[in-house]
């Protein structure tokens, strides 16, 4: 009888997963290689021809090689803000898990109101206009990093947890200064939650749509999710053009998670159980 329940509940799972993630990126593929007249129809049907080549050549010099100047802007964008998240998440996090304080309680009210609470648009744009890193990279990565920061504090803190404290110890009895000590001892045994959080952060802003419209206007200053907006006019729509764009754009993060899966979760489960 358990033998036919977990059967039963592998095929339905194996059929949600196929509705929610299978049909829709098929759908995807199907109409990026479609020719135009027949990607207007938005259907299931076979391609009658296979132009990729031909798509994914105009969909990189569309706008003057726009989607090229995107991926520049979106993987400095990434690599920049994600560095920031990790260096400064687990420097957080450790002073957090250490030192115990008075301003824990008032830190930690900060990480959780930085979980919860949606961003404002007005403000920070006049924040931004009033230090003059409105409309700029560097303006962009400290946005994200606010975003960001206090979902890797909290991952950080949990995993730093499950580390004794002797080596702690161990490294000050040695003569390692708080940097030495954070550095060459701490950050080495933290690797599993590095890699999540350069993961999980790294797709996060790399998929970022929003933040950049609002914050980082221009076709300059274009990331990849704008680059979406190359195929649309006010009357039509270049389907086959607009869903090569999708599946191009789609290909970077989804080959992390598939390398970096186990990490991922090793990374997010370890410093639960341990700590």
């Amino acid at each position: 009888m358990r033998t036919i329940r977990s059967l039963a509940g592998n095929a339905v799972t194996f059929v949600v997963i196929g509705v929610v993630f299978l049909v829709p990126f098929a759908f995807i593929v199907l109409q990026a290689v479609k020719p135009p007249e027949q990607a207007r129809r938005l259907s299931f049907d076979w391609p009658g021809a296979f132009p990729i080549v031909g798509n994914i050549r105009q969909v990189f010099q569309a706008h003057d090689y726009m989607l090229v100047v995107a991926l520049i802007n979106s993987t400095t964008l990434t690599v920049c803000s994600v560095t920031l998240m990790v260096v400064f998440g687990a420097m957080v996090a450790y002073v957090l898990q250490r030192r115990a304080s008075r301003w824990n309680a008032v830190v930690n009210l900060c990480m959780l109101m930085g979980l919860v609470i949606p961003p404002a648009v007005v403000p920070t744009v006049w924040v931004l206009q009033g230090i003059g890193l409105f409309k700029t990279m560097s303006g962009m990565v400290l946005i994200e990093v606010a975003f960001g920061l206090a979902f890797c504090v909290l991952l950080f803190r949990a995993f730093i947890g499950s580390i004794p404290r002797e080596l702690d110890e161990a490294a000050v009895i040695d003569g390692a200064g708080p940097l030495r000590l954070f550095f060459t001892v701490i950050f080495p045994l933290i690797r599993p939650v590095v890699v999540t959080v350069v993961v999980v952060q790294s797709v996060t802003v790399f998929n970022d749509f929003a933040n950049p419209l609002y914050f980082f206007p221009g076709d300059a200053n274009a990331t990849v999710q704008l680059t979406l907006y190359n195929f649309r006019s006010q009357f039509t729509t270049a389907y086959n053009l607009l869903f090569m764009n999708i599946l191009l754009i789609t290909i970077p993060p989804f080959i992390a998670y598939l390398v970096f899966q186990r990490q991922i979760v090793s990374g997010m489960t370890q410093g639960a159980v341990k700590g």
